[in-house]
């Protein structure tokens, strides 16, 4: 347990030099790159808050695409401070392009902390949501398929009517040479439809 604890000390010490150090190149370019005051002590934040957001995007699992991207993106800033810090640049005469890359950080971190902030997540189901959704609609019974349509029933014809429409239909056919039909049986003999029918089956 000692050790352990030993190693974990160890190791959070480190990171604390490392990013107090890192915290003070940051805030040494910036200021030599003409941000004086309290915006030199911003981009350190800056780039450090960038650097968390990168590696918590790393962390979840969601787009790392994303978070490997703005991450190298923090880390060069960081590293190139530290770089420039170590002699390689004369801080009394920062060239043009620093003062850019510098003057336009903030525009950078801003975009770069709002796209790993409301970025989609992987869509997932929670277990409460399930419980908590209504019950699905119970299945209805199968109703039982449609028989076929009960026919009319049989209409009574009388036999002298039935021998009157064969009259009608002789002279009809007479006439015109083609058998008459049933809607012009029903108007020649003034009954209803379904009567008609019953004739016109007895001719």
């Amino acid at each position: 347990m000692r050790a352990q604890l030993a190693r974990v000390d160890a190791v959070l010490v480190q990171a604390l030099i490392a990013a107090a150090l890192s915290f003070a190149h940051l805030h040494d370019v910036a200021s030599a790159a003409g941000q004086d005051g309290w915006k030199a002590w911003a981009y350190p934040v800056s780039v450090d808050l960038l650097l968390v957001a990168a590696w918590r995007r790393l962390r979840t699992g969601d787009a790392k695409a994303a978070g490997w991207c703005w991450f190298v993106i923090a880390l060069t800033a960081s590293l190139g401070a530290n770089v420039a810090t170590a002699g390689l640049l004369d801080l009394d005469q920062v060239p043009a392009w620093l003062r850019i890359l510098v003057a336009g950080w903030p525009a950078v971190a801003f975009l770069g902390g709002t796209l790993l902030a409301h970025s989609a997540p992987t869509s997932h189901v929670d277990v409460d949501d399930q419980e908590d959704a209504p019950d699905p609609a119970p299945e209805l019974p199968a109703q039982p398929a449609p028989g076929p349509t009960p026919a009319p029933p049989a209409v009574a014809v009388p036999a002298a009517l039935v021998e009157h429409a064969r009259k009608v239909a002789a002279e009809h056919r007479t006439r015109t040479g083609t058998a008459i039909d049933t809607p012009t049986l029903r108007a020649r003999l003034g009954v209803p439809a379904p009567m008609a029918e019953a004739i016109a089956a007895h001719l």
